[in-house]
């Protein structure tokens, strides 16, 4: 996550959100609005639980079932590159590479970006085993979000650069266990309680599709 200055925060301790990020996290009490969820699991990065608490302490928090941090959430480990100007890693000849194939990157004395698409999916798969047809609030970071939408809509971990995941943005997507069904993509303005709140889509699409698939989370 780059912040207001430009610099990959990464891991590093005492990263608050900006005063833009106060803000953005301020427009999700409306457009979370009443939704429900059977558990909201967050990134222990501090600027995750500030960008939900906002929400969390509003009226329409009163549908949560269970709030925990969640390590396989955290940020990508960016090793030695946290902390240093975005201007000057991509002057880095491994930068291209993250760009063009980053399936195959670790960063310097830090972690492989297919690790961190993989605990991601483990934290999804493991919510998804408690209840099947539960509402799950996933709170995390740009490139564990975008890998892990990657892999559940069936996108190459080589093609997640082609996602874009803004601050406060919010995601839904149906999942079966297996694959995922995109709903909603990195929305900044709508609300999706009215979304969570219609019937699943049916199996078998073609054109607009219709019906009721049981057995789906989002």
């Amino acid at each position: 996550m780059a912040n207001d200055q430009g610099v990959l925060s990464g891991r590093l301790p005492g990263i608050s959100l900006s005063k833009s990020g106060f803000t953005q996290a301020e427009s999700l009490v409306e457009r979370l609005g009443a939704s429900s969820f059977d558990e909201i699991l967050v990134s222990p990065m501090e600027r995750c639980s500030q960008t939900i608490s906002p929400w969390l302490q509003s009226k329409y928090s009163k549908g949560v079932g269970e709030y925990r941090l969640e390590d396989n959430l955290n940020e990508v480990d960016y090793g030695l590159w946290s902390g240093r100007k975005l201007s000057k890693l991509s002057k880095d000849p491994l930068w291209k590479v993250i760009q063009s194939t980053p399936s195959k990157v670790q960063f310097p004395e830090g972690e492989r970006i297919k690790t961190a698409q993989k605990r991601a999916l483990t934290s999804i798969h493991e919510a998804h085993a408690k209840k099947k047809s539960g509402s799950y609030l996933f709170v995390s970071h740009g490139d564990i979000i975008k890998s892990a939408v990657a892999a559940l809509i069936g996108l190459p971990l080589d093609s997640f650069q082609n996602l874009i995941v803004n601050p406060a943005s919010l995601t839904v997507i149906d999942f079966d266990g297996n694959s995922g069904r995109l709903l909603s993509y990195n929305d900044t303005h709508s609300c999706i309680a009215p979304l969570l709140a219609t019937k699943k889509v049916g199996k078998a699409l073609i054109g607009g599709g219709s019906g009721v698939l049981k057995g789906r989370k989002r």
